[in-house]
């Protein structure tokens, strides 16, 4: 869908299906892949012929619920299933880069979709990138953030100067996640698991960050033993910009007589505009922008809307550019060697806290 904005800019929340025809095998039947995942490809209309899971009755049970015509005891059966040309993988980051070698060495997989964090560490992922190289397969990493309706539009009045020099972004985040049971295991939490958003998000928007800064607390909540409650993390981009990147994943008391004010909201500031927007999540609500620019609105405000949602219509883009990409014989947009770079980002964040300084990303050899 184009909407035609202020002085004739169009704009376009949402992708074109280029490619749709490859066969899909899900592994994972949790929530993001029982309720985003296969509902986005339903959506779309990509054909997904097999799902496995570590239960097998919960694999059943999202396949009766989508149509999905086979159900694997495991997920290694699934990888061996010659039906299948993509794989896409919803599990934790331990166990995920196992099975994307397993995938890898599979003639008849074309190609892999993984969640993000792609691993637990950046050299497991610099090294996973080189195999997926090695093996000629496309290594794609869920940075569905990208696909956000008001990120894309917001990077698309970027590109088209609307908002002259950017100076100043932020994303601020202040809502309570609902953690997987298996991140108590790790000594990695926010940074790793939500700022992963942002911080990606922020690489999409403006390039290549020099240097993090990151400072964090325990959040009251959360019982288990973690470091990265709070995140707050300060960023330098190409052109001297500045980027402030808050996960509160705290939010305040939400006891009973609390009511909810959770929000993820961004601005970002230039020479010749203002943009501001919400992340619909977590309320199920359409995301929204509004930019205000001296070369096309003439200082007035603007605000284009739709209809479709974050969650799920933006995993219809995540799945769109990996059916493209193997369609093509190209790279996708969500490359494993871009991903790279947001892992070594995630990387120095945490040695940022450990050292308590700036870090500059030319600490680490990609």
């Amino acid at each position: 869908m184009t909407i035609s904005t202020a002085a004739g800019l169009e704009v376009r929340p949402d992708v074109d299906i280029r490619a749709s025809g490859h066969r899909i095998g899900c592994i994972g039947a949790g929530a993001i892949m029982a309720d985003q995942h296969l509902e986005a490809y339903r959506i779309a209309g990509f054909p997904v012929v097999a799902i496995a899971s570590r239960t097998p009755a919960n694999a059943a049970a999202v396949a009766e619920r989508y149509g999905i015509p086979t159900v694997h005891a495991t997920p290694s059966e699934l990888i061996a299933d010659p039906s299948v040309e993509i794989v896409d993988i919803a599990f934790p980051p331990d166990q995920q880069p196992a099975l994307i070698r397993e995938a890898l060495a599979q003639p008849h997989v074309k190609a892999v979709l993984a969640q993000k964090p792609l691993a637990l560490d950046l050299d497991e992922a610099i090294a996973l990138r080189d195999e997926a190289a090695a093996a000629g397969k496309v290594l794609s990493v869920n940075q569905n953030m990208r696909y956000d309706q008001s990120v894309r539009v917001l990077k698309q009045l970027l590109d088209a100067g609307a908002l002259g020099d950017p100076v100043f972004a932020q994303i601020d985040m202040h809502a309570v996640p609902h953690w997987q049971g298996f991140l108590e295991g790790y000594d990695r939490l926010t940074l790793a698991n939500m700022s992963v958003h942002h911080l990606d998000a922020l690489r999409f928007l403006f390039g290549e960050p020099s240097e993090i800064t990151t400072v964090v607390r325990e959040d009251p909540r959360t019982e288990f033993e973690h470091e990265d409650g709070i995140v707050v993390s300060t960023l330098r981009f190409p052109g001297d910009i500045l980027a402030l990147s808050v996960e509160d994943v705290w939010g305040g008391p939400r006891e009973e007589g609390f009511d909810d004010d959770f929000f993820i909201r961004w601005r970002v500031e230039g020479t010749a505009g203002i943009a501001q927007g919400t992340i619909g999540w977590p309320h199920g609500k359409p995301s929204t922008i509004r930019y205000a620019s001296r070369h096309l609105t003439g200082g007035e405000w603007v605000e284009p809307g739709w209809d479709t949602h974050w969650f799920p219509h933006a995993f219809i883009g995540v799945m769109e550019q990996v059916q493209y990409a193997v369609e093509t014989g190209g790279a996708p947009e969500l490359s494993v060697a871009d991903n790279v770079k947001t892992m070594a980002l995630i990387e120095a964040g945490y040695r940022s806290i450990a050292e308590k300084r700036p870090v500059h990303l030319t600490e680490f050899a990609l």
